[in-house]
């Protein structure tokens, strides 16, 4: 049983974005102190990337780890209730992330995915940016 009512539920759910989260400011704070400059939520490109640079033709995803299944303890979270319609939807999201990368790596992109977890630790994930970018 769900313990929020459901106008809880879906005040908490209705705040969910996914623009301009948290991880992914943290991502281009990073980049841009880097010294990188992007573009962002370009919808011309499959999936619409959250980070483009043109530039080095590369391309950053910033999942969120329970919405993308990540192999973390927080996306490996298996909600109590709803538990069938949760797991189509996020099984359904990653493989539209597999579908979206392999089309853009087709068409010559580089394509980065910097899970939720990993921008906790700041030193790490810019030892990670850097090693994987030109």
């Amino acid at each position: 049983m769900d313990v929020h009512t459901p106008k809880q539920r879906s005040f908490n759910m209705s705040r969910i974005r996914g623009k301009d989260t948290s991880p992914e400011m943290k991502v281009r704070h990073l980049l841009h102190s880097l010294g990188y400059r992007y573009r962002l939520h370009v919808r011309d490109l499959p999936g619409c990337p959250d980070i483009v640079m043109p530039k080095h033709r590369v391309l950053i995803f910033v999942h969120g780890c329970f919405w993308h299944m990540h192999k973390c303890r927080f996306g490996r979270v298996v909600p109590k209730t709803n538990t069938e319609f949760w797991q189509t939807k996020r099984s359904g999201n990653t493989e539209r992330d597999r579908r979206n990368a392999r089309q853009l790596r087709k068409v010559g992109w580089t394509v980065l995915t910097v899970w939720e977890c990993e921008t906790r630790n700041q030193e790490k994930l810019k030892s990670r940016l850097e090693s994987r970018l030109p």
